[in-house]
């Protein structure tokens, strides 16, 4: 992806962004979504959904009840820390680019409102992974399945309100993957 970048003309440097708990963010999204479902917890109608898992969603509704107002404050303050982190850091980048999936990332976004772009970069091999019918816990998940052909994708993050950037360089970067059109073998 970098050697794309640069055969685009991008000019590439190395970027980090402070060490920071960034994980913790996570709790807002717990609350609001607790708050939104709070009805479903209230009245045990949670009970119905399908995935019951300690990371599920019913579980995080009603985990996030016990989340105090002081944490969520100091949550709220992290977010605000994270948002003027970025803040400085792309006053000397156009964009940010990177591996896809990237939790990290994904996530310090969501909480700042900086726009992401995924585009499909190639192919590579792996090993399907399954989990068991009767068990819907992600930590379920193996790789001993048979080897396939899966999609590969970077990840672009931009800078606020310059979603036009974003989109150029992800398809000057498009043009490089040579992507268009091109599907996994099935089977």
């Amino acid at each position: 992806a970098l050697d794309a970048a640069r055969r685009a003309g991008m000019e590439l440097v190395e970027v980090s962004i402070p060490d920071l708990p960034y994980e913790a963010l996570e709790a807002i999204v717990d609350i609001e979504s607790a708050a939104a479902f709070e009805d479903l917890t209230l009245d045990g109608r949670d009970d119905q959904l399908v995935s019951q898992h300690g990371g599920a969603y019913p579980n995080r509704f009603r985990l996030a009840r016990f989340i105090s107002a002081i944490d969520l404050i100091q949550t709220e303050r992290q977010r605000r820390r994270t948002m003027e982190v970025l803040a400085e850091l792309y006053e000397d980048i156009d964009a940010m680019i990177g591996e896809f999936p990237n939790g990290s990332m994904a996530s310090i976004t969501n909480f700042t409102g900086h726009p992401s772009l995924t585009i499909p970069a190639g192919f590579v091999e792996r090993r399907s992974r399954g989990m068991s019918p009767k068990n819907d816990d992600p930590a379920s998940l193996d790789d001993s399945g048979p080897l396939c052909t899966v999609p590969h994708a970077v990840n672009l993050w931009g800078r606020l309100f310059d979603e036009g950037t974003l989109c150029n360089m992800g398809m000057a970067l498009e043009a490089e993957f040579a992507m268009v059109g091109r599907r996994p073998p099935v089977g």
